[in-house]
């Protein structure tokens, strides 16, 4: 099979927000946190580790569809010069731009790229490179609200449409991996990878499952609890 990307693959570290914390949830369950840290210290600690880009999701504004400028700003300031790509709540165009504007390199859009049939391409239109489309996966659709509610979207017909809206880059979750270190689901990556659009791998990734998710084709890979343990940042799990 073709990769649809061929140069080294990019390690991204996942930050998680919740409230003024940093947290990590457990297959995406708000209830299930498993652990807790203070936001400013948390960013500084990946910041030290020099990556090229930080994958940061608000889940208070994924679950209560609001972007909250002021936690992006706060991101922004403490990352320095390190690029951010940033989720939670982005419901808009308005949403989009104004994070972008407050320092955000990329924003990963979920909920609102399948709130109808044009959303999508309106997005896309409008944001170009910018846009990271967030196609959250759980029993093959996909989900929204904070992975909390099904879009009635299939995976399949989610590839479909991201391909003819000319989407340059998915950023897909396998949800019953995310935050178990349990492996990826590589079936998913290589389908997604098929499609032609760069493909940014997450859920359980490993430092061992790195070089299956490069040969299969994904553009780069975001850890969370991986990363840290993969860069002897244990103490901040």
């Amino acid at each position: 099979m073709l990769a649809c990307y061929n140069a080294t693959m990019q390690l991204i570290p996942a930050i998680d927000l919740l409230g003024d914390d940093v947290v990590r949830l457990e297959r995406g369950d708000y209830e299930r946190v498993l652990f807790r840290r203070p936001l400013e210290d948390f960013v500084r600690r990946v910041v030290a580790t020099d990556p090229d880009l930080i994958h940061i999701v608000d889940l208070q504004g994924a679950r209560d569809g609001a972007v909250r400028l002021d936690v992006v700003r706060r991101c922004v300031r403490v990352a320095g010069d390190v690029a951010l790509q940033i989720s939670g709540g982005i419901r808009s165009l308005d949403d989009a731009h104004a994070v972008l504007e407050s320092g955000a390199t990329r924003v990963i859009i979920g909920t609102s790229l399948w709130r109808d049939a044009s959303s999508l391409e309106i997005f896309s239109d409008a944001l170009g490179e910018q846009l990271v489309a967030a196609l959250d996966i759980r029993d093959g659709r996909v989900a929204v609200r904070g992975w909390l509610a099904d879009s009635g979207v299939s995976f399949d017909d989610a590839l479909a449409r991201c391909r003819d809206a000319k989407v340059a880059r998915l950023h897909i979750t396998a949800i019953d991996r995310d935050g178990t270190l349990s492996g990826p689901d590589f079936a998913l990556y290589e389908q997604a990878c098929a499609s032609g659009i760069a493909v940014v791998a997450a859920g359980g990734v490993r430092d061992q499952d790195i070089a299956r998710l490069e040969a299969i084709g994904c553009e780069g890979a975001v850890m969370g609890v991986g990363y840290l343990a993969r860069l002897g940042l244990s103490d901040l799990i």
